[in-house]
Parts: C-alpha cells; structure tokens; sequence
C-alpha cells in the first residue's frame, strides 16, 4: 500500500483533544467531525488540508482519549494516512480500526517540511520526500493491517470476511 500528498507538519504530544474538542463529541460522523479538526491548535489547518494529503507529526501523537473519534476527524478531512515519530497505542489501534493508515518514521518526522510532497510505502516502512530527494526509513506495518485499511476498517474487514465465509458455503 502506497500513498502519495502534499505534507502537514504538526509538533510533538498533539492530544485527541486537540485533533477534535471534547465539546464536538457529539457525532461519530467524520465530516462533521472535520469541521472542528484541530480548532484549538490552528483554526486555518483543516482549510488546508485537502483530499488525499498527509500529516506528519512528532511524538506521541494521539495521546489523551481512548474515543474513536479523532482518527474519525481526520479521515474526515481526507487524510491519506498520518506519519509520526510515534503515536499514543490506543490511538494507533483506533486509527486502524476506522480505516486510516498510520507510519511510525522518526526521520520523517525531523526532515519533512510543510508542503513537501511525500510518498508513504507501508509495506516497506518508508517516506520518500519527493520534493527534497529524501528517504526515510520507519517501522513497516504487517500486510494484515493493510488489509485492514484496504477493507476501510475493521468493521469493513469483518463484513468482507463474512461475505467470503458465505460465498464457500
């Protein structure tokens, strides 16, 4: 699995409540969700943030709440996937979960500038900034995972699997 965007960078122990407020909790619906997406730490980012970019932070990113709904928010903004130096365990699971691609690469954390293009290769652990020429190597994650993403989630990979189940009688 690969993905190709335009880079966001954002620091270090970004917290759930900072990707979405607490006070936005009340909807799972990642569109509305995105409407407040990081409100309180750059009112302008979710402007621009578009379709299919990046965002790359430093670490510990997604500490704070165990809730579903900050991964949420960012597919709602139509994040590709988020790469980090590392990301908070539950929300490393969450993100997974709803179908959005997580990459733990330090060096990309430190080399990626706002803007860059970026292309993410899961399955290789890597970050090739295609804008500077660079290449970082990070932690691949396991084809199962992928296949999580690819099926939109673990609710998506269930449903695929009960679907497969049936068709073999």
């Amino acid at each position: 699995m690969i993905r190709r965007g335009r880079a966001h960078v954002v620091g270090h122990h970004i917290d759930t409540d900072v990707i979405i407020p607490a006070r936005y909790l009340v909807t799972a619906d990642p569109a509305d969700l995105a409407r407040h997406a990081f409100e309180d730490l750059d009112p302008s980012l979710r402007e621009q943030i578009g379709e299919g970019d990046i965002l790359i932070a430093g670490e510990n990113f997604g500490q704070g709440s165990s809730r579903e709904h900050a991964p949420l928010a960012l597919r709602g903004l139509g994040l590709a996937a988020v790469v980090a130096a590392s990301f908070a365990r539950i929300f490393y699971r969450n993100a997974f979960n709803v179908g959005l691609p997580l990459l733990e690469c330090p060096a990309a954390a430190g080399g990626v500038r706002d803007g860059d293009v970026v292309e993410v290769d899961f399955g290789a652990g890597t970050v090739r900034n295609l804008t500077r020429g660079d290449l970082y190597r990070g932690q691949p994650i396991p084809e199962f995972m992928q296949r999580l993403v690819d099926a939109g989630g673990l609710v998506g990979y269930i449903r695929a699997q009960r679907r497969a189940l049936q068709e073999r009688g």
